[in-house]
């Protein structure tokens, strides 16, 4: 399937629907020659880097306790995960500005279900940064020690987050550069593992197909939701279309090769780990990818080499994700739902959407090392599943919408039957991941959704007082 081709044109923007502006138009400070509009690879690279982060390299240990169904649970999530890439690409073909699913929830429900899709997505960034410095902490350990005491790993922690946040106020011109970068580099070990894995593959280390103790459909719901995570990004060059240069064309183009590309490399991954670290000792892995080197090779040099190479990728992750954290309250503040200071822009970069996420993200990390959590990843990987359905839910509904209300200058006729068929996937999908969530995941989602309903009574009543 492709997403390329004759576009239906987007309706005109009303008055209650203003148009973000580009980097191009920004006044605030979006112009110079540190910001850069990016092409078609590193669009992609944004894609791959933001989906291929922190979530391959330890989600296999997550998932080893519920057996080798999770291989199940991932082969049904990339189908649901490629049924997203191509709504996306879709909706960007319709209304490419900044903001991806905010801006799609917006146009099709109005302010309200815009202003949800735009906070859960928001909160979905800053936790998933939490949980990407995290983990990236594990794979540090195995260079240098820092889990023996809780403090050294915090530290370690919140300088992983703030490094990449140094270099989105660098520009765009920066924050490119290093995720292309970045993104070459992690392939390296990724696909060392998952090719040259399958030479020592040995289904004794395998274990049972479902270790749950639970139904076997519960355990893939179980271990879909964790292994979202790993998915977490595929939306990345609908959020920064303004950045991306041809939007109708690239968002779509890289959203699907991105997507696509991680998804091969996840499979293949995840099963040659799978089948070179045994099982009791990969559920208890903090760097199961190292382990898997180790257990090839032998000695402790290839998984040196790997960790190495899992700090770059979480590193670059973390790179993209900052950016994109910024990119959706920026538009949400440029039409009046956020705060007005997350609109301001400085060498193409909202600033202020970095700053206040990087440091959200670095409370919440405190405060999980502190709180004694045994499983942290785990945890916060949970919550930024259910966050995340919110945004992916609405920019399937709203495809849905334009699908069904018949409006012809919306809706591609050549295609309506497909698109419809691939937008419904993509909604059962998102619903289907609100259930694997769990309830305590469902639970913190709700209150973090509830307060961003007080926000959003708030923006609402000072939007009406402005004359």
């Amino acid at each position: 399937m492709h997403v390329t081709g004759t576009a239906p044109q987007p309706a005109p923007a009303s008055a209650q629907t203003p148009v973000s502006p580009t980097p191009a138009d920004d006044p605030a400070g979006g112009t110079g020659r540190h910001a850069r509009r990016f092409g078609l690879p590193v669009a992609t690279a944004l894609v791959t880097g933001n989906i291929i982060g922190g979530g391959i390299f330890l989600l296999p240990a997550s998932v080893a306790p519920y057996g080798t169904v999770s291989l199940v649970a991932f082969g049904v999530l990339t189908v649901g995960a490629i049924a997203l890439a191509l709504v996306f690409g879709r909706l960007a073909q319709r209304d490419p500005r900044t903001g991806g699913p905010y801006v799609y929830a917006r146009e099709a429900f109005g302010d309200f279900a815009g202003f949800l899709a735009a906070w859960a997505y928001w909160i979905t960034t800053w936790v998933s940064n939490a949980a990407l410095a995290v983990a990236a902490v594990g794979y540090l350990d195995v260079l240098i020690p820092v889990n023996d005491h809780v403090w050294s790993a915090c530290l370690a922690a919140l300088v992983l987050q703030w490094l990449p946040a140094l270099a989105n106020f660098a520009g765009t011109r920066y924050v490119g550069a290093v995720q292309l970068v970045s993104t070459v580099l992690k392939f390296a070990p990724l696909l060392l593992v998952a090719v040259g894995g399958l030479f020592f593959f040995d289904a004794d280390n395998l274990g049972p197909f479902n270790a749950s103790g639970g139904s076997t459909i519960g355990a893939v719901s179980a271990a879909a939701g964790l292994l979202l995570f790993s998915y977490l990004g595929v939306e990345s060059a609908a959020v920064s279309a303004g950045e991306v240069k041809n939007p109708r064309r690239n968002v779509g183009r890289a959203t699907v090769i991105g997507t696509a590309g991680a998804a091969l490399v996840y499979l293949l991954g995840t099963l040659s780990v799978f089948g070179t670290v045994a099982h009791d000792r990969l559920a208890e892995s903090t760097a199961p990818f190292s382990d898997a080197v180790n257990a090839m090779f032998g000695g402790a040099w290839g998984g040196w080499a790997v960790a190495l190479a899992a700090l770059v990728s979480m590193t670059g992750c973390l790179n993209g994700w900052t950016l994109l954290s910024a990119q959706t309250p920026y538009a949400a503040a440029k039409d009046g739902l956020f705060p007005a200071a997350f609109a301001h822009r400085r060498r193409g970069v909202p600033t202020v959407g970095v700053g206040v996420t990087v440091v959200l993200a670095s409370l919440l990390t405190v405060y999980n090392y502190t709180a004694g959590t045994a499983r942290v990843f785990d945890v916060l990987v949970l919550v930024t599943t259910f966050t995340a359905t919110v945004p992916y839910l609405l920019a399937a509904a709203a495809q849905l919408f334009h699908l069904v209300s018949g409006r012809h200058e919306l809706v591609d006729r050549g295609r309506l039957v497909r698109d419809t068929v691939v937008a419904a996937v993509a909604a059962a999908f998102s619903m289907w991941l609100v259930a694997g969530a769990g309830y305590a995941a469902v639970y913190q989602g709700v209150l973090f959704l509830f307060a961003g309903v007080i926000v959003y009574a708030v923006m609402a009543a000072r939007r009406q007082r402005t004359p």
